[in-house]
């Protein structure tokens, strides 16, 4: 009695696991200091370095894995949520050489986060495993089937 492999455990070899990166939170918290000299001081100053403390901490929290069939977020190595790859409609990287905004698009949904993680992996993920969605399909549009 033979039985063949079960299509939901892919192969470890086939799942990938993006490396965290802190460059964005670093940069938002960086925004601190000129709101810190305005003439608000910090009260300027604390929404900018709050909000950079929070991604850095979701920096370190939260992985990127790409699976044979879904992108599956983590949270501290426990699944939070997974999109499988026949519901992506769309996606695209934010600012080219410095990408720092991740946007996808589902059938029931829109997706929008900041760049966590290493660009260029992500990147070439989506590209390895989404080939049907083109870069230029991936720009968001206002014409999009409106017609006009």
């Amino acid at each position: 009695m033979t039985s063949a492999p079960s299509p939901a455990a892919p192969p470890p070899a086939d799942t990938v696991t993006l490396q965290p990166r802190p460059w964005v939170p670093l940069g938002v918290m960086a925004l601190a200091l000129p709101a810190g000299l305005s003439p608000f001081g910090w009260r300027a100053a604390l929404p900018p370095l709050l909000f950079g403390l929070f991604l850095l901490s979701q920096a370190a929290l939260l992985r990127l894995c790409f699976t044979a069939d879904a992108l599956v977020v983590q949270r501290a190595g426990h699944e939070i949520r997974r999109f499988p790859y026949g519901d992506w409609q769309a996606w695209r990287l934010f600012w080219g050489p410095v990408p720092v905004l991740f946007w996808f698009r589902e059938v029931r949904s829109i997706h929008l986060l900041p760049m966590l993680f290493e660009a260029r992996g992500l990147q070439e993920q989506l590209e390895r495993r989404l080939p049907h969605l083109s870069r230029a399909d991936a720009a968001p549009s206002a014409a999009d089937g409106t017609g006009g």
